[in-house]
């Protein structure tokens, strides 16, 4: 049976086919939920699954559903309680849910998730749930839903950064399913995750040219496929993905009643798509719209507490400070005016350390690019006051931390190159750059825009250029290339380098 919506709208989310032992009345409300938990709409599911349970009471994989809505693999959140309240209202115990499964096939599923939001720590969990997918894969090859989760898992098992080894199992995985299953969201959904780097994204575009028509009415799956179009810098594509999940967004929010986002992760990407097509007036449109909602109430808030406070597309100010960090840089680095009151402006970062650096890094970049060695000199410390207190605050964390101290030291280096170029300390400049540039060609690749907010590969290609070394420019403009393919700074810079060497 074809997942149809729970309410008399149509909406197209997807082709799922799960044999249950459900009640036949609560069949479409849970193949909803369980298309919408594939597509990442997780309050949607929620909401389904609910539907299920309450027309069906005794229905387990309805809290199934429900409780995997409480975990987001890819994004690394969880909310554990939460998933433990939606098991524990199916039964007490492990013992007494597992009796409430008829079949072996039904217990092996309830089974898997009694791991994943077991007592262990969290990539114990992750690992148990991957093992236990595996399992029910191999058991039962001809389900699909099986081989999605998995693939699933297997992406939700790496806990910092890219493990490319795990991202190509996970494709084979889904990939040989999908080729049976070409409507499934999970399948196209999976792939996009498992491809979404400038060296896999060619093949990807099969999945995400794919995706957009199997759930043209999940906001989250339109967008997914730009996950893809930005790996292969494929600009107008961006946009229209995310012109379109933004639309769909902004429907559903209305039906329900509510003001449409304007900060995160689609505007994000919208945003960064209109700069890279020096769509200029666009882009500050976007942004400017995140404004309104980071410096008003709530503006600091998380929008659930599970949510990381360091990814900035959890709270309004840090999306808005990621965004005017890429609209400054990319809009100045085009027009080489560093000057904008736009720099200075101030809104309210509460204890954002993430967002705190971001601001400092671009205020002594600018001065930096405006030879204000003064202003370069004050900017440098306060980078380096930002990331005494960001380290402070990932000491207090157990994962997701190399990253974050990767791309904050890669930052001070830059600025510690820009403050050397203007003290005429050329070499050095020149020697550290190329060191950021080398420590930052060793990160793993993070899906969007370059997770370093200007690529040090770039910036040592227009310092490069300064000191009249165009062959050296362009060979660090190549490098950054490969990294964001199709970005339009470097693009303009190799082909300035180009022209005069």
């Amino acid at each position: 049976m074809a997942a149809m919506p729970p309410s008399p709208s149509a909406q197209t989310v997807g082709d799922v086919r799960f044999p249950n032992s459900g009640a036949a009345a609560a069949q479409a409300a849970f193949l909803y939920g369980l298309a919408q938990l594939h597509n990442f709409e997780y309050a949607d599911a929620a909401r389904a699954f609910r539907d299920a349970q309450q027309i069906d009471p005794g229905f387990a994989m309805a809290y199934w559903g429900e409780a995997l809505t409480k975990n987001h693999p890819v994004w690394m959140e969880q909310d554990l309680p939460g998933a433990r309240r939606v098991l524990e209202r199916l039964a007490p115990t492990a013992a007494a849910r597992r009796s409430k499964a008829p079949t072996d096939r039904e217990r092996a599923y309830l089974d898997s998730i009694e791991g994943l939001f077991g007592p262990a720590g969290k990539h114990e969990r992750d690992l148990a749930y991957r093992d236990a997918m595996r399992r029910i894969h191999e058991t039962h090859p001809g389900d699909v839903d099986a081989a999605a989760f998995y693939g699933l898992a297997l992406l939700g098992s790496v806990s910092e950064g890219r493990d490319t080894a795990v991202y190509m199992q996970a494709a084979a995985v889904l990939e040989e399913a999908f080729a049976a299953h070409p409507a499934h969201p999970g399948l196209a959904h999976y792939l996009i995750h498992a491809y979404d780097d400038p060296v896999h994204a060619p093949l990807g575009l099969r999945a995400a040219k794919t995706y957009s028509t199997i759930a043209a009415s999940a906001p989250h799956a339109l967008h997914m496929t730009s996950h893809i179009y930005l790996a292969a810098g494929m600009w107008p594509e961006v946009v229209s993905a995310n012109e379109q999940a933004g639309r769909v967004g902004g429907e559903r929010a209305a039906r329900a009643g509510v003001k449409p986002a304007a900060c995160g992760h689609v505007n994000m990407w919208l945003m960064y798509g209109y700069l890279q097509q020096a769509r200029d007036a666009d882009a500050r449109r976007v942004l400017d719209g995140c404004r309104a909602q980071a410096a008003g109430t709530g503006g600091l808030a998380l929008r659930a507490p599970e949510q990381d406070p360091l990814d900035p597309d959890n709270v309004p100010a840090g999306s808005y400070i990621q965004m005017w960090s890429r609209y400054v840089i990319d809009t100045a680095d085009r027009s080489g005016e560093w000057t904008d009151a736009l720099v200075q402006e101030n809104i309210a970062l509460g204890d954002l350390a993430g967002a705190q650096l971001t601001r400092a890094f671009v205020r002594a970049l600018a001065a930096g690019k405006r030879k204000d060695r003064a202003n370069a000199v004050d900017g440098l410390a306060r980078v380096r006051e930002a990331r005494r207190t960001l380290e402070a605050v990932l000491g207090q964390r157990r994962a997701g931390v190399e990253q974050h101290r990767r791309r904050s030291a890669i930052l001070e280096q830059e600025i510690v190159a820009v403050v050397a170029g203007l003290e005429g300390r050329h070499d050095e400049a020149v020697r550290t750059l190329q060191q950021a540039a080398a420590d930052e060609e060793a990160m793993a690749i993070e899906f969007g825009p370059p997770f370093v907010d200007k690529p040090a590969a770039e910036l040592l290609g227009e310092l490069l250029l300064e000191l009249k070394r165009p062959r050296e420019a362009a060979a660090a403009y190549e490098a950054a290339l490969r990294r964001a393919p199709n970005r339009a700074a470097a693009r303009a810079g190799l082909a300035r380098a180009r022209e005069i060497s």
